[in-house]
């Protein structure tokens, strides 16, 4: 192939990647004790470059709210995320536990507290 045949393959600017610098407003946590070491947060922030960053918000408050309680891990049990005129509301349920629980979707607090304060995400 020839470089003039090269030469008309260009990328658009948007090539998929957000250009936008990410400036995230955390607007805070409700937590509700469901059931025992079932626990409901719902976080909010605007600012969010997708579902990933309000996803990321309610898990750091999970990880929070084991510590607080005296568990040392969490594990995820689902999360639903929307988005309405700029403001992402994530609905996230973890349980709580003080042993490392069954499943793939594990985390252990301490290690993931850390990690949201070393990237500016608060928790509880």
């Amino acid at each position: 192939m020839s470089l003039a045949a090269l030469a008309g393959c260009t990328l658009p600017d948007d090539a998929g990647v957000s250009q936008a610098p990410f400036d995230p407003a955390y607007a805070g946590v409700e937590t509700r004790l469901l059931d025992g070491d079932l626990v409901n947060f719902r976080v909010a922030m605007q600012g969010a470059r997708g579902a990933e960053d309000v996803s990321k918000y309610a898990e750091c408050a999970a990880a929070q709210y084991a510590l607080i309680r005296g568990y040392g891990f969490a594990r995820h049990v689902r999360t639903q995320v929307e988005e309405q005129g700029g403001v992402w509301r994530a609905d996230a349920v973890y349980t709580i536990s003080p042993a490392l629980p069954r499943g793939l979707r594990t985390i252990d607090a301490e290690v993931t507290v850390a990690d949201c304060g070393t990237n500016g995400i608060p928790t509880v």
